[in-house]
């Protein structure tokens, strides 16, 4: 089940919309998954990958850096790739 809304943009454009059941981001301290009611944050992102499960399938997306704001089952990113 997709339960979080998840929008990745990049200066290019929008990379990725669409639903997912969690995703999983490269943080400063360490890689932190965001599951359905997470809490609020905004926060930085650094080199790795941003992984999330869309329709039963896992999928990747390498970043260089970026940020997110994750608020009300809802996950917005701005990455450099």
């Amino acid at each position: 089940m997709d339960d979080i809304a998840l929008h990745i943009l990049s200066p290019e454009g929008t990379l990725v919309q669409t639903g997912v059941s969690l995703v999983t981001l490269p943080g400063v301290v360490g890689p932190f998954t965001v599951l359905k009611d997470h809490a609020a944050l905004v926060t930085a992102l650094v080199q790795g990958d941003i992984r999330y499960i869309e329709d039963g399938e896992e999928k990747f997306l390498p970043i260089r850096e970026g940020f997110v704001s994750v608020r009300n089952n809802s996950v917005t990113v701005c990455v450099e790739v």
